[in-house]
């Protein structure tokens, strides 16, 4: 998922860029922007990117007799 290659470009993932605040991007191309935004420097970088956090388990609805054999 974070190594694909059709990845959306935006500055929030990208090596050229670092990011400010919550909502501000620095870029080394054109200055601040927000982290939704990119232009043609665009070079992704894996480790700035990141991934979804993962769905928890609704315990609510289970009962023990969920987990018998």
């Amino acid at each position: 998922m974070l190594f694909r290659k059709d990845i959306e470009p935006r500055c929030a993932y990208c090596a050229k860029a670092c990011r400010i605040s919550e909502d501000e991007m620095l870029c080394k191309k054109k200055g601040v922007v927000s982290p939704e935004y990119h232009c043609r420097a665009f070079r992704y970088d894996p480790l700035l990117r990141e991934p979804p956090q993962p769905v928890k388990l609704n315990t609510a609805k289970l009962s023990e007799e969920d987990f018998k054999l």
